[in-house]
């Protein structure tokens, strides 16, 4: 929920100031802060099976902290500050690491025995 209330808030910000500059930060932050971890929730809440084992907290770890640190880089990044270029491109990775270990754990859960 936090994602989805700091997504729209930038996303009234900018309209109110016609300043669209972050807009690739509000539109990460809704779709894979917002839309992407109420995916992955309710998939762990409709598969319980799912939430064995280290994977989903691996999964956990890496969404989350990439996103903490792929977000504010980016906007340093769009705000003209290169050197945010480093965290962006780790946090990138670590938010795909997830994206990865979520697949795993899905096609482990779901597929036949």
């Amino acid at each position: 929920m936090l994602f989805a209330v700091a997504g729209l808030g930038l996303g009234v910000w900018m309209g109110a100031t016609e300043n669209f500059a972050l807009a690739p930060v509000h539109a990460h932050t809704n779709l894979l802060g917002w839309v992407s971890m109420l995916l992955y929730g309710l998939f762990y809440r409709v598969v319980p099976q799912a939430t064995q084992g280290s994977l989903p907290m691996a999964h956990f770890v890496m969404s989350l902290v990439g996103l903490v640190i792929m977000l504010p880089s980016l906007a340093f990044y769009l705000m003209g500050n290169k050197a945010a270029a480093v965290p962006l491109a780790v946090a990138s990775v670590a938010v795909f690491a997830g994206m990865v270990i979520f697949a795993v754990i899905v096609f482990r859960a779901t597929s036949r025995k």
